[in-house]
């Protein structure tokens, strides 16, 4: 499955983006270099400069531009070369560096790998509850050895709780539970519910649930293009109305790495009006959930590319459950976007029609 590249992804998160020292990070395959500029805006440049395509990463930052550890030419957020230290300091026409959009919003800076007119701040969905001027957020990060959308099949299919995370995340309840799949043209919805449930320790503190109380929880999963997903979870006592709930949101966003490793940033975010609570209360989230995460999914993940190697998922020839109508769904989506662009590009490479965000976060 090729990339998807008129789209937004998650290049970092932004406290990992500063003036003072560029950032190297492999990107659907491609070495780019994060950096902000004398204003504190941010910018990605491809890793390679334009004289002898040395890593620009290797090199410092001078007047808001990247300086070259090589010769000490230096380009700026838009890959201009803006200072040559040799010779009578002119610049070739052809020292130029690619740029690409770049959005900082939601406490993470996105960038868009594809074609720069088609690039759209409107494309990008709301996460707003992540958004660090409005909510009390926290951040976690995690190298996963597969591809991207073995990580979201994982997302889309809580069920695995029960099984892979059987002492912090699962209960015997939750194969048994009610699951709709529901969806659109460009994204799609799975909602799980569990009745009746005793949680273990690490989530029942987690929603001020006293030990040995019975609960019902739910599970609402939305994945948009090319790999962003909201998961709220819920907990009321048993029988008791969602309304009177407390819920968790948070966000999941992959970036490809290459074809079998992806960058997995995840965010907690919780209204300011929570004060000090809330603000323990997603570092708590984000903090307990590192192990299970690290340890349990990302070991499963990487065994399940390992038995795939380089095979199309489709030709391995899954067998499939009930519980797949999520992640198929959203497999065929990104199927059809490619089969899309390649048709309207040609053998130019896959330039993914934008598609206007469904089921944005409010």
């Amino acid at each position: 499955m090729s990339f998807l590249l008129n789209t937004w992804y998650v290049a970092a998160f932004a406290h990992e983006v500063r003036g003072d020292a560029p950032l190297a990070r492999t990107l659907l395959g491609r070495p780019v270099v994060l950096c902000r500029n004398a204003e504190g805006r941010a910018f990605a440049l491809d890793d390679r400069c334009a004289h002898r395509f040395a890593p620009l990463s290797r090199g410092r930052v001078a007047d808001g531009a990247i300086e070259c550890p090589y010769h000490g030419l230096r380009f700026d957020g838009d890959g201009r070369c803006v200072h040559n230290p040799h010779g009578d300091g002119r610049v070739p026409s052809q020292a130029q560096v690619r740029a690409y959009p770049v959005l900082e919003r939601f406490g993470a800076i996105w960038f868009w790998p594809g074609d720069v007119a088609r690039a759209d701040a409107a494309l990008l969905p709301s996460f707003a509850f992540v958004d660090p001027d409005a909510n009390l957020t926290h951040h976690g990060y995690l190298k996963t050895r597969a591809h991207y959308q073995l990580s979201a099949d994982n997302l889309l299919d809580l069920s695995h709780f029960q099984f892979l995370h059987p002492d912090t995340l699962g209960s015997e309840a939750i194969a048994q539970g009610d699951v709709e799949t529901a969806g659109s043209d460009t994204a799609v919805l799975v909602r799980r519910s569990t009745f009746d449930e005793t949680l273990q320790p690490f989530v029942a503190d987690g929603f001020g649930v006293p030990p040995g109380m019975r609960v019902d929880r739910w599970m609402d999963v939305k994945w948009m293009p090319p790999g962003l997903l909201m998961i709220v979870v819920g907990v009321t006592g048993a029988g008791i109305p969602r309304e009177a709930g407390r819920i968790a949101p948070s966000a999941h966003w992959l970036t490809p790495e290459t074809e079998r490793t992806t960058h997995y940033f995840f965010a907690f975010g919780l209204p300011n009006s929570m004060g000090d609570a809330g603000r323990e209360l997603v570092r708590y989230a984000v903090d307990g959930l590192m192990k299970p995460f690290e340890l349990e999914d990302l070991p499963m993940l990487e065994a399940q590319q390992n038995n795939l190697g380089d095979a199309d998922f489709w030709s391995a020839q899954p067998a499939l459950l009930p519980i797949d109508q999520g992640a198929i769904r959203a497999r065929r989506i990104m199927e059809r976007l490619i089969a899309s662009e390649r048709e309207r590009e040609g053998d130019a490479g896959p330039r993914v029609i934008p598609v206007k965000p469904a089921f944005a976060a409010a």
